[in-house]
């Protein structure tokens, strides 16, 4: 049996504005307005990674387009973030990993899946992200993360309960990790100051990392469990309330852009460049998620059961059937 944390749980700052602004004062900016080109504009929250370069290739594919929409693509380092954004409709959809999701609505704000996002590959050694150390370091294996620091780019998301289980299972202490949140596009040189003793890193960055002598100890996802289901796009329950269509419209276009990355994977590496500005050579390298169109409601129960032995949030106050509703399962 897992042990069970307790404790306070501190609620990231962002999800604490969410709650405030509840149903927010935004500008409602996708719902039921057309622009001068008859579709209707969405903002839509991103993180900088490879995860979501789907969409800006489905998008140059006219897949959004040609279900009515006229996206707006809005950059921000994590999940906890982008919920904030799109609870007070600054974001009409955002991108986020199922944790940061569960823990707003263990907090009261209704939010609903209405995509899937990226999955891990499932092979460990091939996956799109993995633990990185520093050539050299005395940590050699997960186990050794005891007693060190290790970044993750949102505290209290899919990340840190994925680690502390890790660490556990190989014989590890995970109570003695500690986590420090910092960006992606940050950690590599964050490691190689010596700001931190490990990094959780995914691509593009990951490549980049490997490729300036870092080394990988463990492929965090690919390793957790089967078919890992990692993120998702979601939005808030008033404009599903509002605008059904609209998230009908939105599942539609993410859906096509999947199936169309997925055969077509030197078009997603190279729609990388519209976002980021690594090197066109990285792209040409990394390591591509999987995508499937549908969430994998097995990974999302394995990690329910983490987080709430974590203390993260209580199991009785998760509605995972409305939080992932069948439609996209």
């Amino acid at each position: 049996m897992r042990r069970t944390r307790t404790g306070a749980v501190a609620v990231p700052a962002a999800l604490l504005m969410a709650l405030v602004v509840g149903c927010g004062s935004g500008d409602d900016t996708g719902s039921g307005s057309e622009d001068d080109s008859g579709l209707t504009p969405v903002t839509v929250g991103l993180i900088p990674i490879v995860d979501v370069a789907p969409l800006y290739l489905g998008d140059s594919q006219g897949f959004f387009e040609d279900a009515g929409l006229d996206p707006t693509f809005e950059m921000a380092q994590g999940g906890a973030a982008i919920v904030a954004a799109v609870v007070s409709r600054d974001y009409d959809f955002g991108f986020s990993n199922i944790v940061s999701l569960m823990n707003a609505q263990s907090q009261g704000i209704e939010l609903q899946v209405v995509a899937a996002g990226s999955s891990s590959t499932g092979e460990p050694g091939a996956d799109f992200g993995s633990i990185l150390v520093p050539e050299g370091s005395d940590i050699d294996s997960v186990d050794d993360l005891s007693g060190h620091t290790i970044a993750i780019n949102a505290l209290q998301s899919m990340n840190d309960p994925l680690i502390r289980d890790a660490v556990e299972r190989a014989g590890g202490d995970p109570d003695t990790v500690e986590f420090v949140e910092i960006g992606h596009p940050e950690m590599n040189q964050a490691l190689e100051q010596g700001q931190v003793d490990a990094i959780w890193q995914v691509e593009p960055f990951h490549t980049m990392a490997l490729d300036a002598g870092m080394v990988s100890i463990y492929s965090l996802y690919a390793e957790a469990t089967d078919d890992l289901s990692v993120a998702a796009y979601f939005a808030s329950g008033t404009l599903l309330e509002d605008d059904p269509e609209l998230a009908a419209a939105f599942r539609e276009a993410v859906n096509r852009s999947f199936e169309y990355a997925t055969d077509h994977p030197d078009e997603a590496r190279t729609a990388l460049l519209d976002y980021t500005t690594i090197d066109p050579d990285v792209a040409d390298r990394l390591v591509l998620p999987a995508w499937p169109t549908t969430i994998n409601r097995d990974s999302v129960d394995f990690v329910t059961e983490l987080t709430v032995g974590d203390g993260l949030f209580s199991e009785e106050d998760l509605d995972l059937d409305r939080l992932f509703p069948a439609d996209v399962q």
